[in-house]
């Protein structure tokens, strides 16, 4: 999908989520990043007032290698009159803001399988118990840690980062001799479900941020269906969500695939990286070629 290539076990995944809520009476329609249209519930079903957006199978492509994975979700209200027996949802429905949310999830398929949900008043994380097939309440109020040394990054696309961006993983790099004073540890593990479930339990930041890589993509994760519900729970949790200029749940999205640079984890990293991204640089950032140890000769040297 939009440019991508469609794995089966995706398109599997995304028929899983279909066939399973749509018959339910609580939805007028969904959406998936496997679809290119919003989905309708059909006529033959009740019609209900929410409507879902998912990401059926995030990180599908660490599945042979066995690395954990899982699908993200959210739930928004659906315009009155899509509600009940009202008509067909339609893809201005689902461009609400993040604010905008009733709740938002994700379930990680590891060496437990959790479901982590928010229905806005705080994050809980529920355990399968695969003897009872029942999600058992084990993590009641998670909370994301304010501060952290941790930060997670692709760091093969640092050529495209934005200054304000490498500035901040230069400066974790830098370790007690930076500016910093503190040595950080680096994590990257391919799949934003694992990120964020490692983040939800011991703090950090994930950073995928916007950069010139493509100019024709401003980000590469999607809005609707994993930064919004992600940044919601992090939010929920005490954590913070953004695009690095701006909270990720202000955000108003423009089309159903939009695609958006996303920083979130614990606040006070959060805050750093927006504060870098609007305050002036330092001078060894703005033209480090013009510096004191510049390539160019002080213009008070000596000409011989």
């Amino acid at each position: 999908m939009q440019g991508e290539t469609q794995m089966r076990l995706d398109v599997l995944s995304n028929d899983m989520f279909v066939r399973t809520t749509e018959w339910g009476g609580h939805l007028a329609g969904m959406a998936s990043e496997e679809m290119e249209q919003p989905y309708a519930i059909p006529r033959q079903y009740p019609r209900g007032k929410y409507l879902l957006v998912f990401d059926p199978l995030d990180g599908s492509s660490n599945v042979d290698v066995n690395v954990s994975v899982g699908s993200i979700f959210s739930i928004l209200r659906a315009p009155e009159e899509a509600q009940g027996g009202g008509r067909d949802v339609r893809e201005a429905d689902f461009l609400q803001a993040g604010a905008r949310q009733v709740a938002a999830g994700y379930a990680i398929y590891g060496p437990a399988t959790m479901l982590v949900l928010t229905v806005g008043n705080g994050v809980a994380g529920f355990t399968l118990d695969p003897g009872l097939g029942e999600f058992m309440l084990t993590h009641p109020d998670l909370q994301v840690p304010a501060d952290t040394r941790e930060f997670a990054i692709n760091a093969s696309n640092s050529r495209f980062w934005e200054a304000p961006v490498k500035r901040y993983v230069d400066e974790c790099l830098a370790g007690r001799e930076g500016p910093r004073r503190q040595d950080f540890n680096m994590r990257w593990i391919a799949s934003m479900v694992a990120e964020a479930h490692r983040i939800l339990m011991r703090g950090g930041v994930f950073l995928y941020p916007r950069d010139n890589k493509d100019a024709s993509k401003p980000g590469r994760l999607r809005l609707l269906y994993e930064a919004n519900p992600i940044g919601y729970i992090m939010e929920q949790a005490g954590g913070r969500a953004s695009t690095g200029r701006e909270p990720m749940l202000g955000v108003q999205p423009q089309s159903l695939h939009q695609r958006i640079g996303l920083v979130f984890g614990s606040k006070n990293e959060v805050e750093r990286i927006e504060r870098y991204h609007t305050e002036p640089m330092p001078h060894e950032w703005e033209a480090p070629l013009f510096a004191e140890r510049s390539l160019f000769r002080d213009e008070r040297a000596t000409v011989f």
